[in-house]
């Protein structure tokens, strides 16, 4: 954080299920001028428990509205709730006159994002989107290599974020109702946007997608480090694959999996550009010198581990509400990824015909 504040920071959790400990850990990195001070979650247990970690003095609520009504003097709110239940908390604490970060993906769709963003220009607060690999050292090495032109015209990206078998057995990732659909919007998401965001953030035009279930909603006696998932409320896709065109000629394919019949997990993006192309992990750049075909990589990109990008995500936006700093990820940089996400669904349900993105 810059400096100090002349008060506490003080926060309030909406969802105090697995990711808002993610949250508390990151909050902790930035000293004791943070404090979270209330806590809300229609589950008792999951208030119990994170209050046990936390501070047992965090006051709980069960209503969201409740507590933005007792809460006067709680600064901004950290909304980690499922997909389903971003939108609604999210405007109810940016009219209650809160700061709100609220995790990805941004909401169910881009109307309820557009509705976020309204919300918070009217209140004149805060918004950003819990997008942490737009802080990983690869993701900014390779925007820096983009700004720098060192590809050229770029013409083509490749996403991967595929899982052999990695169903979430926990929470409701199963459940399109709740979450708005699979692997797409829940880790997909992370690798179309670290790669939008490194590429200068384009719009989109157009989408084709493409969505399969075929592991998921059976039960499985295959043995995997994620085992037991609830296969009967299991509604969402096991692949999904989306091939985007954005409005300056950029096509960007995505792949994303919770189950597939791959050797190994694939988390990477990759960028073919006219003078050069790179790949996210390892961090490597792709080009022409003195006559010969070059690769090279840095020597050094700094830590990329979990609890560092979501220190760095936090710092940022603690650091724009206190001091009025550049938001890196504001909502609109959630509704751009939000209309892919879009595109690639309505796709999908409409036999991967094409469909326009407004």
């Amino acid at each position: 954080m810059a400096k100090s504040p002349s008060k506490p920071f003080k926060l309030a959790i909406i969802g105090t299920g697995g990711i808002s400990h993610a949250h508390a850990t990151g909050y902790s990195k930035l000293g004791d001028q943070v404090q979270i001070v209330a806590g809300c979650d229609i589950k008792q247990s999951a208030l119990d428990s994170f209050c046990a970690k936390w501070g047992k003095d965090i006051r709980q609520y069960k209503d969201y509205n409740e507590m933005l009504r007792e809460e006067k003097d709680v600064d901004a709110v950290s909304v980690c709730t499922p997909n389903g239940v971003h939108r609604d908390p999210t405007i109810a604490a940016l009219n209650a006159g809160k700061h709100v970060i609220v995790e990805k993906p941004m909401a169910m769709n881009a109307g309820e994002c557009e509705k976020m963003i309204a919300a918070a220009r009217k209140a004149k607060k805060k918004l950003v989107i819990g997008f942490q690999y737009r802080y990983h050292p690869n993701t900014r090495f390779i925007k820096r290599a983009v700004d720098d032109g060192r590809f050229g015209d770029i013409m083509f990206v490749k996403c991967l974020a595929l899982r052999r078998r990695g169903i979430p057995n926990w929470g409701v990732f199963g459940q399109k109702k709740l979450q708005g659909g699979g692997p797409m919007i829940d880790i997909g998401v992370h690798c179309l946007e670290m790669a939008h965001y490194a590429i200068g953030s384009p719009e989109p035009e157009a989408a084709v997608g493409s969505c399969f279930t075929y592991l998921g909603n059976k039960p499985s006696n295959v043995f995997c480090s994620w085992p037991n998932w609830d296969h009967k409320t299991y509604t969402v896709e096991d692949l999904a694959v989306g091939h985007i065109r954005m409005k300056n000629g950029v096509v960007i394919h995505i792949e994303a999996a919770f189950a597939c019949h791959i050797e190994k997990d694939v988390w990477n993006f990759q960028i073919m550009g006219e003078k050069g192309g790179c790949r996210w992990d390892p961090p490597a750049i792709f080009t022409d010198r003195a006559g010969h075909m070059t690769n090279y990589s840095p020597t050094h990109t700094g830590s990329g581990g979990f609890d560092a990008l979501f220190a760095s995500k936090l710092r940022n936006w603690v650091d724009a509400c206190l001091y009025n700093k550049p938001l890196e990820a504001p909502g609109e940089a959630g509704l751009a990824v939000q209309k892919i996400l879009d595109g690639v669904y309505r796709s999908a349900a409409n036999g991967g015909k094409e469909v326009a993105i407004d």
